[in-house]
């Protein structure tokens, strides 16, 4: 903390020459009052390696200084300091202005932050025991931080004071959007309660924080335990020489040398499907997947969950809403959940029709094979398969010896980045990081300027989290002189050592999409964090990322890196057109267990307080009966156990936005083949008008200043092959 000292000025006085008569002795002075002392708030300081920013490059995470003891007393000292700063804030006897009010928050909380993002990161990515302990104990201080913010009342009476006034204050446009957002936060998260109110909502909020980190680490130890263990070679056929090698080594990993672990990923439908002859193995690797947190055991999610929707729909009520999806989604794009269910609701009739056209193709497949079955989702993505192959002469293994993962990365996503914003990158050796699988590439911008750091996870693990996703260590902003420090985390199937590091088509595809969201953070260009980079809205934040899958298959792209591992050779042209013709194969099933997933979320987070505590298993069937499209064969994405998603990934009632962002994409992607594809002024505009501006616009504006339109659902829909 700065001390100030303080100099009084004394002034003296001079008297003129003037005749002694005119002299006159002036009256006594009384003694002048004391200057009052400035506002100098105590603010704790902070200890240990989190203090003060990394000294690496770009103010990297320092992963050989950090242990898992440091992190709770960095969070915790972390949370001291930010709620003295709000304190500070919301005591200043000075008038509220934009900078000691606004700026003054998006400056607190530095060292929090800082600890927070790579505890974050290590606890969904690499996690263990410790973390998780941790995790449980920091969840229910970190929400009560946010009630101490967001319930500040002398906090919020400055922020209102200033959105009161915002017509008069000549704020540009990023702080008008900030003091905008802020003041709606204050008001979503209670600040026009009474005090009576906003305790209950305290205890609602610590109690929500608590189950949802509950419901994340039962779920990631349900999965690691549901993996599927095989005694029998016999059982594998079908799988590939490494896919087999991968299993055995996962099993001697476990202790279970001379048998096999099928690792599951966090979807429904698992990637060996595909290629399993056994039924028998199949079915099994499929109820492994979807009935993991089903199993009465102490990772049993269903009463976790039942409390947790109960909760949420409380807190709304609460709140002034009739219920979660209302009270979530007021600062989305779509704005209601009316408006998103009657989009996904409207793609039903074409894909329920197309659903229909799927089964009957593969169940005349089974039949062509020999089989007397009728088709069942574990057969899905195996006769599938066959009739992809039957009608494109085309399958998996004849695909992925072309994406080997590195060239995959270089050649292709960073390619298309360089074609697209004037990028390129550097692989870096010299920084510390949090798992041997993880590698780091400096980021240059189109004048050689260092621009970002971005790190690259791509295996499963057995402690990290399934599915894909984008974070940042460091935020960029102008205000802080920060610049971006991005990772990427995926869940590929990791090759046996010794093996060719082969991954699928989807697997690849999966990396230009978060590739898109570490876009969105790497191109930021603005003032204040909070709304920098992927800090935007569930239905907008997946647009960048959606948008970038189209690059894949563009020729120049796909071209440069769709290249066999051992020769070098590229894709023959033949199995290009095939690969591109094929790819809008099974979309009945691809888009149904989408919509259908997103349309189970709403159901939930529709369910008004009044409705009181569900059985999940029961409420489940109801919703997915209510679709209106074949669950039986096709079954949602993720079911309610295993939703990470919604209950502890921040996307209650905000699945639907894949959807919605999907829509965007397409549409984007049009205005590119309208105005002349992939051309670096082309990605210069897409960069300028929607990669930099984070959240410092209205969301359908920022589209329409780029595309010069509003988006339509036409672009998708032949995307699909749905119309």
């Amino acid at each position: 903390m700065r001390s100030l000292a303080l100099f009084p000025l004394t002034a003296l006085a001079l008297a003129a020459c003037a005749p002694k008569e005119a002299l006159v002795t002036p009256p006594p002075v009384a003694a002048a009052s004391p200057a009052p002392a400035p506002y100098a708030p105590v603010i704790p300081e902070g200890t240990g390696v989190f203090a003060q920013p990394s000294s690496l490059p770009f103010q990297a995470p320092d992963f050989s200084r950090i242990k898992d003891s440091d992190f709770q007393p960095a969070i915790e000292q972390g949370i001291a300091i930010k709620r003295a700063e709000i304190e500070a804030i919301a005591n200043n006897p000075e008038a509220p202005t934009f900078a000691n009010t606004l700026e003054a928050m998006e400056r607190s909380g530095q060292m929090l932050d800082r600890a927070n993002a790579v505890f974050s990161a290590l606890t969904a990515a690499n996690t263990n025991p410790t973390l998780d302990r941790i995790d449980s104990e920091i969840a229910p201080k970190l929400a009560a931080l946010r009630d101490a913010i967001y319930l500040n009342d002398k906090l919020f009476a400055r922020v209102k004071t200033l959105y009161d006034q915002r017509a008069s204050l000549n704020l540009a446009p990023d702080q008008l959007r900030l003091l905008t957002l802020t003041h709606e936060r204050f008001v979503q998260n209670g600040a026009l309660l009474d005090s009576a109110q906003k305790e209950q909502l305290k205890a609602l909020n610590g109690r929500i924080s608590t189950l949802q980190t509950d419901f994340g680490q039962k779920l990631t130890a349900a999965t690691r335990d549901a993996a599927l263990v095989v005694d029998s070679k016999a059982k594998l056929a079908g799988l590939s020489p490494a896919d087999i090698a991968a299993a055995a080594k996962a099993a001697e990993d476990r202790g279970l040398k001379g048998k096999y672990v099928l690792a599951l990923q966090n979807t429904t439908q698992q990637p060996l499907l595909v290629n399993l002859t056994s039924r028998d193995t199949r079915r099994a690797l499929f109820e492994a997947a979807s009935t993991r947190a089903l199993r009465g055991d102490a990772n049993d999610t269903r009463a976790l969950i039942a409390e947790l929707a109960r909760l949420r729909a409380e807190k709304a009520r609460l709140l002034g809403y009739g219920d979660f999806a209302s009270f979530t989604m007021s600062d989305q794009m779509a704005k209601n959940p009316a408006t998103a269910i009657r989009f996904m609701e409207g793609l039903v009739p074409a894909l329920a029709r197309q659903q229909g056209r799927e089964v009957a193709e593969i169940n005349a497949m089974i039949r062509k094979t020999g089989g007397r079955l009728t088709v069942q989702p574990w057969d899905w993505d195996f006769y599938a398969e066959k009739v992809r192959k039957a009608k494109y002469d085309i399958d998996e293994s004849q695909v992925k010896p072309y994406f080997e993962i590195t060239n995959v990365l270089e050649n292709g996503v960073f390619f298309a980045a360089g074609q697209l914003y004037g990028l390129t990158f550097r692989k870096r050796t010299d920084l510390p990081v949090y798992h041997p699988d993880v590698t780091v590439y400096t980021v240059y911008d189109a004048d050689g300027s260092e621009l970002a750091l971005f790190y690259f996870d791509p295996w499963t693990r057995d402690n990290k989290q399934g599915g894909a996703w984008m974070s940042n260590f460091v935020e960029q902003s102008h205000l802080f002189g920060t610049r971006p420090v991005v990772f990427n985390v995926q869940n590929s199937p990791k090759p046996a050592p010794g093996q060719p590091q082969l991954i699928s088509f989807d697997d690849a595809n999966t990396m230009f999409h978060e590739f898109g969201h570490a876009l969105h953070g790497i191109l930021s260009n603005q003032r204040y964090p909070s709304i920098a980079g992927a800090n935007t809205a569930r239905d907008f934040v997946e647009f960048p990322s959606q948008f970038n899958e189209n690059w894949m298959m563009e020729p120049r792209v796909f071209a440069n890196f769709a290249k066999h591992y051992k020769t070098g050779e590229p894709m023959p042209k033949a199995l290009v057109e095939r690969v591109q013709k094929a790819q809008r194969f099974n979309q009945g099933y691809a888009l149904g267990e989408l919509v259908s997933a997103a349309l189970l979320d709403q159901k939930w987070h529709a369910l008004p307080a009044s409705a009181g505590q569900q059985d999940p298993d029961a409420f489940e069937r109801q919703a997915l009966a209510a679709t209106g499209l074949d669950i039986a064969r096709i079954p949602p994405r993720y079911r309610t156990s295993y939703f990470r998603h919604i209950w502890g990934g921040g996307y209650a009632a905000g699945y639907y936005a894949y959807l919605w962002t999907e829509m965007l994409d397409h549409d984007a992607y049009q205005w590119f083949v309208d105005n002349g594809g992939m051309t670096r002024a082309n990605g210069q505009r897409f960069r300028d008008m929607v990669l930099s501006q984070g959240n410092s616009r209205d969301y359908a504006e920022m589209y329409r200043a780029f595309a010069g339109r509003d988006p339509g659902v036409e672009p998708m829909l032949k995307a699909r092959g749905l119309k």
